[in-house]
């Protein structure tokens, strides 16, 4: 067996707002396998700046992956426990080596069309107009849940935008997730929170930066708007450290990118400590391309979580790859009539 890596910049159609700042490019790398004559491809989905292996040695990771791939992937899995996406894209590879089709790693009723992934639409900051645009345009699209990014625009312009929701559709109706980003500081959460709790909400991501834990449990103790971790969960390696942090935060909801926290067996185990401890989840991807992004839905599917899924990220690019998902009254779909604009020779 060969392995290589190769280095892919993706372009965003249009500069997408956090509030840690506005995304123009996402850079992503590619492990490619070769087995007699066979190829696999997986997604090391980093994003610099927040990915706990944002590291100076990162390339140098990978071309230590390729020397040693004969290791196998389970004591890569293993040696890569610093590195997350690494081992995402490890797994990706190997399951895509193994399988008929480097594309289906996981087959099932979604990757043969039978059935789909509800998933929210997402609204990115902007200035007023630019954000109820889109809230506009995600309701049109059918989309039942939608999440809104917010902490970077004028918070009370903020609350204008949900109650411009609310006016029109009730909780019943269009499902609103919030996501801050870790953008409120540590003695205005409470207060902000509260504020908007009256809109009927699902939850309010991160609201505000990891690391600050006894902050984190107060409030999610003291709120009657759930809370759901997000970056919290980036750098937590250990499956006991993984018990340690949700047992003292006790959050009501976790949200998993298998990019971040060791693909798929890393999601796997906040999973079933979550179930454990009675804490709600959904996996999102993490602006992967197209071949992680698949994966991803390929293996949330199997998870049988009813929830809608953060899955919505295929078109934010000007060069992703073409591929079976499509989006459809916001749902996810895997359709066979679609096929892949992407060959693996040309990884050389």
């Amino acid at each position: 067996m060969t392995a290589t890596y190769h280095k892919y910049v993706l372009h965003f159609k249009q500069p997408s707002g956090t509030s840690r700042g506005v995304l123009t490019d996402k850079e992503t790398w590619f492990l490619i396998l070769e087995k007699d004559g066979k190829k696999g491809i997986g997604e090391c989905g980093i994003l610099r700046g927040l990915s706990a292996d944002d590291r100076p040695d990162y390339e140098e990771k990978l071309r230590w992956v390729c020397e040693n791939i004969h290791l196998g992937e389970e004591k890569l899995w293993q040696e890569l426990i610093e590195f997350p996406s690494i081992q995402f894209g490890v797994e990706m590879a190997f399951l895509s080596l193994k399988s008929e089709n480097p594309f289906v790693l996981f087959p099932s009723k979604f990757t043969s069309g039978e059935k789909s992934i509800v998933i929210n639409g997402l609204v990115w900051m902007g200035d007023e107009a630019f954000m109820k645009r889109q809230i506009e345009e995600k309701i049109a699209q059918g989309f039942t849940c939608i999440k809104m990014k917010i902490g970077a625009i004028d918070f009370n312009k903020e609350i204008e935008l949900l109650r411009f929701i609310r006016q029109n559709f009730d909780e019943n109706t269009i499902e609103i997730r919030v996501d801050a980003n870790g953008a409120f500081s540590e003695n205005e959460a409470l207060d902000k929170i509260n504020q908007i709790t009256g809109f009927k909400l699902h939850s309010i991501e991160q609201p505000i930066q990891k690391n600050h834990t006894d902050t984190m449990s107060v409030l999610c103790k003291s709120t009657n708007l759930p809370i759901a971790l997000d970056e919290e969960l980036i750098g937590v390696f250990s499956l006991e450290d993984k018990e340690q942090l949700l047992l003292k935060i006790q959050p009501q909801y976790i949200i998993l990118k298998p990019s971040f926290i060791g693909g798929f067996r890393g999601t796997l185990e906040w999973i079933s400590l979550a179930e454990k401890l009675n804490i709600g989840w959904w996996i999102t991807s993490a602006l992967e391309s197209n071949v992680g992004l698949n994966a991803i839905a390929q293996f949330t599917f199997l998870q049988n979580n009813l929830m809608p899924q953060g899955l919505g990220t295929g078109s934010l690019y000007t060069n992703n790859f073409d591929c079976p998902l499509q989006v459809s009254q916001g749902q996810l779909w895997y359709r066979n009539e679609s096929d892949w604009k992407i060959n693996l020779d040309d990884f050389e």
